[in-house]
């Protein structure tokens, strides 16, 4: 089993010291960069399952980088800043942050929020793998990385959006079960199931037409009338 991966992203190398110091301690690994663009790079490159990302940078700063990784992934954020002002913080979060603290702060709160945010994010999402060989399912000429978020068929990749690319996830990783539309909806849209069957068959029906030979007689993909869809084995 890989230990939890937690990329501190800081231009104060105190900070960063001081951070690993206390999440190592607490079991965790620990992977550090002192400014955005190398964070971003360690995040194509490593299984990251947490981000603690200072706002004030001298390259891009911390908001422009959340916004990207919120353009691909969907794990908790932790934003710092040494500003206290509400503004800041409601930027922050509306930009995609899950959690904001402000500096100085307490080192075992800290430790005690990013506990709080991972806890949640394994709750929120049952079928996010914890095993690394588990994040990339290869199926025949289909290659599913959940990663970097990619999908290969024949060696091509496949431009899939962030919903299309988490419905096919879920099903490829329970090969074989049959999934009713309402737990599709409400695993990756994490919002309650009312009348939303049109918007999951629509995300369904342009995940065939990518990656099917024939979207009509899907061999990925397949119907349960009545039921479902599943994941042919």
């Amino acid at each position: 089993m890989e230990k939890t991966k937690i990329l501190v992203v800081d231009d104060e190398k105190e900070i960063v010291n001081l951070i690993k110091i206390h999440l190592t301690n607490e079991g965790y690994e620990v992977i550090t960069a002192t400014n955005g663009i190398n964070g971003l790079k360690i995040l194509d490159n490593h299984h990251i399952h947490l981000v603690i990302l200072d706002i004030m940078m001298p390259d891009i700063n911390g908001l422009e980088v959340c916004r990207n990784i919120r353009q691909r992934l969907n794990i908790p954020i932790l934003m710092l800043s040494a500003k206290s002002e509400d503004m800041d913080k409601i930027m922050g979060l509306s930009t995609g942050a899950d959690d904001y603290m402000t500096k100085p702060f307490n080192p075992l709160e800290l430790v005690a929020r990013v506990k709080s945010q991972l806890r949640r994010y394994i709750y929120l999402n049952p079928n996010k793998p914890s095993n690394l060989y588990e994040n990339i399912i290869n199926i025949d000429e289909l290659t599913i990385n959940y990663d970097n978020h990619t999908v290969c068929l024949y060696d091509k990749e496949i431009d899939l959006t962030p919903k299309e690319f988490e419905i096919l996830f879920l099903l490829a990783s329970n090969r074989g079960k049959v999934f009713r539309t309402e737990e599709i909806f409400e695993k990756v849209w994490k919002e309650r199931f009312f009348d939303s069957s049109n918007t999951v068959m629509v995300h369904i029906r342009k995940i065939r037409e990518k990656i099917e030979m024939n979207s009509r007689k899907p061999r990925f993909i397949k119907t349960v009338w009545g039921v479902g869809y599943k994941f042919e084995k």
